[in-house]
Order: structure tokens, then C-alpha cells, then sequence
């Protein structure tokens, strides 16, 4: 609603303006000239409206500005001349910054297009059912118009089992979702040649020190993933997590119970070998039937709200249960947006991968009420 009054402002502000400026000159003396104000009209406009907007503002400034002096009968002075010389410059002023806005405007909108093509080659939305097991995912973006950031998600069917991984590149743009390519291709060929899930995660370190040293340094490349490589055997009813450096998945019970998945020994992100290097350890975590897990980025428990209150997933989930991976993250979405009045302030990349109720039914059945 703010948004919308601010808008309609901006649009009538320069009329308004030429308005006041014509009142002001009429009921005061000779001596005060509202020449400033009729000045200022086609630079408020510049910004905002578009080329012929601005061009009409400034033509209106300048036959008011002409119309008062010949109501006045001062067309012939020199400091009315000079007055209307001032509006006339300031408008092809005005017309000149209308100009370099609209110019900068379209390289942004091209960038942001070119980006979010990339994003979406390069981050396919995974299927829905992989390996028996239910997949939902989401990327939310954290404001209209801000630059898509680095986080990532890939989840992939092997001989191991279920593989996935769900990561945050530092960076923001094409250089971030240059990338999360990186980090996602070296996944994907890892996932299925390597045998254990510590394999995969150096795969995923050696890729990306390999290519920070190709771009003359990490920080050319971003400097650093953080990321949570999770793998779901096809026998047996656990889950295995490697995390390096990332906010720590969830586990939600067919009861509503939710635990943390925190690792025993908290690892560094990948890419930052230089400061410590020790072996990767997957610890096992028992992942019954009809569990849900939940994977997430920083977006999602950085948000905060108008109080500076952080968004606390494990808290919110818990007690509540939800029919299947896609219900859960639409809920988690919507109440996000109710925790800090509108959406994140970063963006946030959200996977769900749910067990169903019997390991060997061909669909998840959705008999599980949404409760509060």
C-alpha cells in the first residue's frame, strides 16, 4: 500500500510543482519569482518518467514560466529573460538524465535476464520423485529486481543411492551463477564415480581450488561454497551427511518432532583449504519412514524481523505436520514472509526430500492433515 501511494506521488510531483510555482507567483509580490520551482519540475521528472513524460514537463514549465511574464508584463526584463533561459537549460538538462536512467535501467534489466537464463540452464528444478523418494525444491529470489545470488541445490539418482547437495556460492549475478556450474557439474560426475560421500566432497574441493587458481585466485571466483552433501542409501533407513560450513538440515517426524542434524565436527566451507585441510567424516543419521528432510541456505534462517529477530526453522516447524515435501516448503515460504512482513532479505534455496509412510508404495498418499 506504501508502495503504491509513494508511486502515485512521484507521478503527479512535477505538476504539482508547476502549480505551486504559478499560485506562488500570483499572490506575491513582483519581487519573488517562482522561476525555481518551474526549474525544479522536469528534474523531478527525469528519474521517473519516461523521455516524452519528461519533455512534457518541461514544456509545461516553460510556457508557465513564459505565461506568467506576459500576465505580468515583464517579457522584456532582463532577469525574466534570464529566468526562462534557466528553465529552458534545466529541462534539456532534465531530458539528458532521463536519458542516462533509461540507458542504465535496460543494461540492468538485460543483466538480470541474462543471469536468470544461466540460473535456471545451470538449476533445473529437480524431478519430483527420485529413487522412490518424494522431492520438493524452491529458489526464492529476495526482493523484485535484486540480482539472483549463488545458492544452489542438485539431487541425483546413483548407484550409491540418493545423492544431493544443496550449497551457497559468496556472490551475487553471473559470476556467482558461473559458479554454482562449477560446483553443480563436478557434483554430478562425482556423485556417480565415487563411492563414498567424503569422495564427492573433495571432488568438490579440488574443483573449486582448481578453478579459483585458473581465475588467478580465489577471490576471482567467489572465494568460497558453504554446502551439506547428503546421501539416502536404497536399503536401509538412514541418511548420510558430509556438511562443510552450512546451516544444518532438518529432520521432520511423521509426529511433528523436528531434529537439528548438526555435525560432531564442524568442517570449513569448501574452497578454503588453504587455512586447514583434515578429512571429510559422514556421519549417519536414522531416517525413518514417513520423515521429511529439509535443506536450506542462509536466506532462510538470516531472516529477520522488524524487532532484528531471526527466523528459527526448527522452532516454527515443530509440532506441525504436512502431507507431503511441496505443502512444507509452500508453508515455509508463507511463514517467512509473515516473520519478517514481506520476504527475505537474502535469497534462499530450499530442498525437501520425503520418505513415504511405506518405503514400498509406488506414490506418496497424501492422507496427512496440514495441522497449525
Amino acid at each position: 500500500m506504501g508502495r503504491r501511494s509513494g508511486r502515485g506521488l512521484v507521478r503527479v510531483l512535477p505538476g504539482l510543482v508547476i502549480v505551486a510555482g504559478v499560485v506562488l507567483d500570483l499572490v506575491t509580490p513582483a519581487r519573488i519569482t517562482a522561476s525555481p520551482l518551474f526549474a525544479a519540475a522536469p528534474l523531478v521528472a527525469a528519474p521517473f518518467y519516461p523521455m516524452l513524460g519528461t519533455l512534457l514537463v518541461g514544456v509545461a514549465a516553460l510556457v508557465a514560466e513564459v505565461g506568467l511574464n506576459i500576465y505580468n508584463q515583464s517579457m522584456a526584463d532582463p532577469a525574466s529573460l534570464t529566468e526562462l533561459l534557466t528553465v529552458l537549460i534545466v529541462s534539456i538538462l532534465a531530458l539528458y538524465i532521463n536519458g542516462v536512467v533509461r540507458r542504465s535501467g535496460e543494461r540492468l534489466a538485460s543483466a538480470r535476464i541474462i543471469a536468470e537464463t544461466a540460473q535456471r540452464a545451470v538449476l533445473p528444478r529437480p524431478a519430483e520423485r527420485i529413487g522412490g523418494l518424494r522431492i520438493a525444491a524452491r529458489y526464492e529470489a529476495a526482493q523484485e529486481g535484486a540480482f539472483i545470488g549463488g545458492d544452489l541445490f542438485a539431487v541425483q539418482d546413483t548407484p550409491y543411492g540418493v545423492r544431493l547437495v544443496v550449497g551457497d556460492v559468496r556472490g551475487k549475478g553471473l559470476e556467482a551463477v558461473e559458479a554454482v556450474a562449477v560446483v553443480i557439474g563436478s557434483f554430478r560426475e562425482a556423485a556417480e564415480q565415487e563411492s563414498t560421500l567424503e569422495g564427492v566432497a573433495q571432488r568438490l574441493e579440488r574443483a573449486i581450488t582448481r578453478e579459483g587458481s585458473r581465475r588467478d585466485g580465489l577471490d576471482a571466483f567467489e572465494g568460497f561454497t558453504t554446502a551439506v552433501l547428503a546421501e539416502i542409501p536404497h536399503s536401509g533407513n538412514v541418511v548420510r551427511l558430509v556438511n562443510r560450513g552450512h546451516p544444518e538440515p532438518l529432520l521432520l517426524g511423521a509426529d511433528g518432532q523436528v531434529r537439528i542434524l548438526e555435525p560432531t565436527d564442524p568442517a570449513l566451507p569448501l574452497g578454503m583449504s588453504e587455512l586447514g585441510a583434515w578429512p571429510d567424516r559422514a556421519e549417519e543419521a536414522a531416517y525413518p519412514d514417513g520423515a521429511t528432510l529439509l535443506f536450506y541456505t542462509d536466506g532462510l534462517s538470516e531472516a529477520r524481523d522488524d524487532q532484528g529477530a531471526f527466523y528459527v526453522p526448527s522452532e516454527r516447524l515443530s509440532g506441525r505436520v504436512f502431507q507431503g515435501p511441496d505443502d512444507l516448503l509452500q508453508a515455509l515460504i508463507e511463514d517467512v514472509r509473515l516473520h519478517t512482513g514481506g520476504g527475505s532479505q537474502d535469497d534462499m534455496a530450499l530442498l525437501a526430500v520425503g520418505r513415504p509412510a511405506n518405503w514400498r508404495q509406488p506414490e506418496w498418499r497424501r492422507v496427512m492433515p496440514v495441522t497449525p
